[in-house]
């Protein structure tokens, strides 16, 4: 049985992938694949782990555990996701590092779980983005205060992605950008699940329609269902075309309005972004999902 744990990032998901992939229950459930509701587990795994070197996990606590996610069936896959695993988005960057404490809580979630029997999946966002969601998403409105006087143009992804990688080097990790989401929404589902590229998915244009007119979620809908042999390639341009025209402008900008911030810095931090992704893409055992 895999463990299939989707991590965050903060600000990428907000339940969305949950909301999506149940929508799918009949193929999953033929599949083999259960996504548990998240209260069942959100919280025990976060309380086990926060005691797991005091208390060491024993084989009947974690079938209790097990069972009260997935009852008495036995699948091939299990979902399990939690935006807050490596903490508050109040610890989310220290010292130049996007979640610093991940290995050691990706470690605990091992002594849970047989690391072999584990796959990590990371939505990752524009810095120049990502720190403003930070804040406005803290009490606390000082972005130097929210990183702990971490330097904005020292975050890479890769780094995370990488001590990831070295920590536990038998878990596979699936990476991809949070600003392809409505584009690549589909797969992303498919490969949460394990499905062949070819299986129907529901909700696969949901994070679509959220960024789309009603006009335009209406008219996309009418032209995928008159277009059935489209290729995923042909979609996601078909996609964009759509976005072009009928995208949400309040839902597609975003206000990068932190004190000091420029147009040049704003820029020069989502360039190195760009090159970031493309190291990501190069980290052995890592797969980018990408437009």
């Amino acid at each position: 049985m895999k463990l299939v744990l989707h991590i965050g990032a903060h600000f990428t998901d907000e339940n969305k992938l949950v909301k999506s992939l149940v929508k799918n229950t009949t193929v999953l459930n033929e599949h083999g694949v259960i996504v548990p509701e998240p209260r069942s587990y959100r919280r025990q795994i976060r309380d086990i782990m926060d005691n797991v070197d005091a208390y060491p996990i024993s084989p009947a606590h974690r079938e209790g555990l097990l069972r009260g996610m997935i009852g008495d069936r036995l699948p091939d896959r299990v979902v399990l996701s939690n935006s807050n695993f490596f903490g508050v988005p109040r610890g989310a960057v220290r010292e130049n590092r996007i979640y610093p404490n991940a290995t050691e809580r990706l470690m605990d979630f091992s002594r849970i779980f047989h690391a072999e029997d584990i796959e990590v999946f990371l939505a990752i966002r524009d810095p120049a983005t990502f720190l403003p969601a930070l804040v406005n998403g803290s009490t606390e409105k000082d972005l130097e205060v929210v990183t702990g006087g971490s330097a904005p143009m020292a975050l890479r992804w890769s780094e995370l992605v990488m001590r990831v990688r070295q920590a536990l080097p038998n878990v596979p990790v699936t990476v991809w950008c949070n600003e392809d989401t409505p584009l690549i929404w589909e797969e992303v589902l498919r490969e949460f699940a394990g499905l062949d590229h070819n299986t129907p998915v529901e909700g696969g244009a949901d994070l679509l329609r959220s960024i789309m007119s009603p006009e335009g979620g209406l008219r996309f809908e009418e032209y995928v269902a008159t277009h059935p042999d489209l290729t995923e390639m042909q979609k996601r341009r078909v996609i964009a075309a759509f976005l072009d025209k009928f995208a949400l402008e309040h839902e597609v900008e975003e206000e990068l309005d932190l004190p000091g911030w420029s147009e040049d810095f704003v820029e020069a931090m989502s360039d190195i972004y760009d090159e970031d992704v493309f190291l990501i893409e190069r980290i052995p055992g890592v797969t980018l999902i990408t437009p």
